[in-house]
């Protein structure tokens, strides 16, 4: 590191820019600023090399592409650190096995400075200090300049995951902004990042929402009537859907001329952000019982809504842990059979989303999520204990004599979920995962491992979605779109969404898209956003993995049988078979292959594709 590190600035939260001592650097080429900007996102941490491929390239790198990043690496290293001769050790880029590191402080990156205000107003947040959070928030957002990584950089990298993860943390404070600055009367300070936030996610319903209370805060009621109208039109003609429950809620608020009374506490909850959290409201309020809505077009699984229909029914605290693949309906089934049995729980429905797979946030802490929890129940925040294992214990206390549902929906494993089960013999707890959660089947959890709906009920979802004389009219069409879906309900979902924004196009067309497309993922990609990607919903899965799980999985579609054993696991990677058996191990716990038969293993074939995208990391294959 230099002597004095801070005569450089970085900025990334707006166009991308270097500046040394007030002067504004050239960064050469798109890729290479590209190379830049991912580096200071991760600024002190290694970047591996495979990820910088994916950011550069879209996963589709030239045979060079190792080369080309040496070559942009040297040239940045050139800008920054001029003094320096080449090949010196030492200097803030440095090359790292598997990658490249980027030293730089928090005074010298935008966004590093975001991220430990943001940090700073939470803390503040949660400790009762709502004015001191207000503003550590603000001076967070008066940090972004514009769209993020903005100016001379390729579309498919400022599209990729690492670069919009950081426009959702600047969503994420702005929420937090508003909640803090309604809470204690200073509306007016957020109200210009408000504007900036909702601009850039104009369907963001909680977003808007708080934009509405805080206008009618500051006693510009027309302005918040306004903002709900260009909502609502906005929601209307581009999803076709109406305001949801929080945004209606918060136009209701203004209506009533509600909004000063959030000056000393909120009368509507805004927590469909992280963490996402509905309960029975604190005593003398209306009980709530806001899941997430139902999903009209749910379709079949008529099997698995009996499974859970018995569990249901068991005496004592009751766990159900419904597992599986990424896109094969987890939560779309939790949250329907939630809505089936709310009658049977009237203290309460509390739902917690844990972000286990989530690429763009961090997994929820469990206690994190316990403070929500009790909040939700009516603890003040001031009054909340330390701790995890205090937080447990209280919110165990005063679920003991309720009757309450939980859904805790994605969560990444047994320390994740754990310490959120109430214990009482009143409530029942459905719990959706990824991972095969062996701990907590172990301490009783009953699990129904969740697998790829039948032909019929495929057949089902794509009437659901289609109508019935589309799919009707076409019906081998739709059998050949199921199959090539592999009957994965969000790729079925992904493909019907394509269809409906393509009214002249028909079921055959499709199919023949698919069949051009065969062993690809581009098909099953989100027309308007608002449907979860199939690629970033298995990369979630993926970013799990140890490293050795990650280059097995890579190997996988090289096994040209329809499924494979350790031998041939062992063969394909160069390790002894007890390693390769330990490490298909790993992969079925994650639901990335499927043990169909004792000891033999098969893939998914989006699944297949996605690994065959995914192909070969660099660097050899070390045995631990």
């Amino acid at each position: 590191m230099p002597a004095d590190p801070v005569e450089l600035r970085f900025e990334l939260l707006g166009p991308v820019r270097v500046m040394r001592a007030g002067r504004e650097l050239g960064l050469g080429f798109p890729q290479q600023r590209a190379l830049l900007a991912l580096l200071l996102a991760h600024a002190g941490r290694t970047v591996p090399t495979s990820e910088i491929l994916d950011v550069l390239w879209a996963e589709r790198p030239p045979v060079s592409a190792h080369n080309v990043v040496r070559r942009y690496a040297a040239a940045l290293r050139r800008l920054l650190e001029p003094e320096l001769p080449p090949r010196a050790p030492g200097g803030r880029l440095l090359r790292r096995p598997g990658g490249y590191l980027l030293e730089a402080s928090q005074d010298e990156v935008d966004l590093l400075r975001f991220r430990e205000l943001t940090r700073q107003g939470k803390r503040a947040a949660a400790t009762g200090r709502p004015e001191t959070a207000a503003g550590r928030f603000t001076e967070a957002l008066r940090q972004w300049r514009g769209p993020v990584i903005a100016m001379g950089i390729p579309r498919t990298a400022r599209e990729h995951v690492q670069f919009t993860a950081v426009e959702h943390e600047l969503l994420h404070t702005a929420r937090l902004a508003a909640d803090a600055a309604l809470r204690c009367g200073r509306a007016d300070q957020v109200l210009p990042a408000l504007r900036r936030a909702t601009a850039l996610a104009p369907l963001d319903e909680p977003l808007h929402a708080r934009l509405i209370l805080s206008l009618a805060a500051c006693g510009l009621q027309a302005d918040a009537l306004a903002a709900f109208d260009d909502v609502r039109r906005r929601l209307t003609a581009d999803l076709g859907v109406s305001p949801g429950p929080e945004l209606a809620a918060a136009h209701t608020s203004v209506l009533r001329q509600e909004a000063g009374r959030l000056r000393s506490g909120p009368t509507v909850r805004l927590d469909r952000a992280a963490p996402v959290v509905h309960l029975r409201t604190p005593p003398d309020t209306h009980p709530s019982t806001r899941l997430p809505p139902d999903i009209r077009e749910f379709a079949g699984r008529r099997a698995e809504l009996g499974w859970l229909a018995a569990r249901s029914a068991e005496p004592g605290p009751t766990v159900l842990a419904v597992v599986g693949m990424a896109g094969v309906g987890k939560s779309t089934l939790a949250v329907h059979w939630a809505h089936r049995i709310t009658g049977r729980y009237p203290d309460g429905h509390l739902y917690v989303s844990l972000r286990g797979t989530d690429l763009a946030r961090p997994a929820l802490d469990p206690g994190d999520a316990l403070r929500a929890m009790l909040t939700a129940l009516g603890v003040p925040a001031a009054e909340v204990p330390e701790g995890q294992a205090a937080r447990a214990g209280l919110y165990r206390t005063l679920l003991a004599d309720r009757r309450v549902l939980v859904v805790l929906d994605d969560a990444a494993g047994t320390e994740q979920a754990g310490p959120l089960l109430p214990g009482s013999p009143g409530c029942l707890t459905l719990v959706t995962s990824r991972d095969a959660l062996p701990g907590l089947i172990a301490s009783g959890a009953r699990p129904l491992r969740l697998e790829p709906p039948t032909a019929d009920d495929a057949r089902e979802i794509l009437t659901r979605r289609l109508g019935a004389g589309r799919v009707a009219a076409e019906p081998a069409a739709a059998e050949e779109i199921a199959a090539r879906c592999g009957r994965l309900p969000l790729a079925l979902t992904a493909v019907a969404e394509r269809l409906t924004h393509r009214p002249e196009a028909t079921l055959a067309t499709l199919a023949a898209e698919l069949r051009a497309q065969e062993g690809g993922l581009d098909a099953f990609g989100s027309v308007t956003g608002t449907t979860p990607d199939v690629r970033k919903a298995f990369l979630g899965s993926f970013r799990r993995l140890s490293p050795q799980s990650e280059r097995l999985f890579r190997l996988l579609p090289r096994h040209q049988g329809p499924d494979l054993t350790a031998t041939a696991a062992a063969d394909l990677a160069g390790l002894p078979v007890r390693r390769a058996r330990i490490l298909l191990g790993e992969l079925a716990d994650a639901h990335l292959v499927t043990e169909h038969a004792p000891a033999r293993y098969a893939l998914h074939p989006l699944l297949r594709a996605h690994a065959t995208e995914l192909g070969l990391p660099e660097g050899p294959f070390a045995s631990p």
